[in-house]
């Protein structure tokens, strides 16, 4: 029995991902599954650059606001319910399109990842996060760093809950974290495309893109969350913009300053996001932004559909 079809879309932040994956969906019957973990968490939207429910454009989207924002959905729980999504969208006839630019996500779909057999260690937890919270963040992504390379390059220094669980996994079992990732193999197949622009342009739309975010009013939208009772320590609130959104209304940064420090940490996330989809991929059919038509990726995947 053939395997059932899954589209996986994949490049860097603000290359056009979404505009990309709603015109698909809406040419050949798709449904939208997100695989950026930024998009998971409601009332995180201008932040995150979360597609408006115009801007879907009628596509059904899944995993995007399912969680609040003090609540955590780790690589597993993502893994389960995209799997379940998945299976639900090919049994109503639809195509699914995975779509994200959070590499590790899409790898545990896309490879059948089997996540290390450690439960988690709450007193262990607590005392690395405590670490990170009288030192620096960065501190504890520094000893991730001397203990494991590869996992350090692979977690966002900022995602305190991913470094902790590496480091967590690591003290438990004595051997890296980046050697227990297993893959079981994909149940899908698998017709993989990526998007890419020059990396100057895509710097200048990230600028733009993080420009339009205050202008939208991202500032209120932190304040919002803050109000409700959001800690912009939680882990889901290191997404880049909410920190330094949260340190201007303390009076700790210029708008200016968060600003220049929302697009020098983007630019950071874009060459780590290189590190898990690279362009010499032979699985992965890469299309240049702005100078293909939609026709031509259209043809690819129903060609190879």
């Amino acid at each position: 029995m053939p395997l059932p079809p899954l589209i996986v879309i994949v490049g860097p932040t603000a290359v056009g991902k979404t505009d990309l994956a709603i015109e698909l969906a809406l040419r050949l019957g798709g449904e939208v599954v997100s695989a950026d973990s930024r998009l998971f968490y409601r009332g995180m939207d201008i932040g995150t650059a979360k597609p408006s429910a115009a801007e879907r454009r009628g596509v059904p989207h899944h995993l995007i606001d399912v969680a609040n924002p003090d609540e955590t959905w780790s690589l597993a729980v993502f893994q389960q319910e995209a799997r379940r999504v998945i299976e639900d969208i090919h049994e109503r006839g639809r195509l699914p399109l995975l779509v994200g630019g959070t590499g590790q996500y899409v790898r545990a779909v896309t490879e059948g990842w089997l996540p290390p057999a450690v439960q988690p260690d709450p007193r262990l937890r607590g005392v690395l996060e405590r670490l990170a919270k009288d030192r620096d963040i960065y501190w504890l992504h520094d000893k991730l760093r001397l203990l494991d390379p590869l996992a350090a390059d692979s977690i966002d220094p900022r995602n305190l809950r991913r470094v902790a669980r590496a480091l967590e996994v690591i003290f438990t079992t004595g051997q890296p974290f980046s050697a227990q990732k297993r893959a079981a193999g994909s149940p899908y197949r698998q017709i993989a495309l990526g998007l890419k622009r020059p990396r100057e342009k895509l710097y200048q739309r990230v600028d733009l893109r993080i420009e339009a975010m205050f202008a939208r009013g991202l500032l209120d939208e932190v304040q919002s969350l803050i109000e409700k009772g959001y800690s912009p320590d939680l882990p889901s609130m290191s997404a880049i913009g909410y920190r330094e959104a949260a340190a201007v209304l303390r009076g700790e940064m210029t708008i200016e300053e968060a600003k220049a420090q929302m697009k020098r940490l983007t630019r950071i996330f874009v060459r780590r996001q290189a590190n898990w989809f690279k362009e010499t991929d032979p699985s992965i059919r890469w299309f240049e932004a702005g100078r293909v038509s939609m026709q031509e990726i259209e043809r690819f995947l129903r060609e190879n559909l």
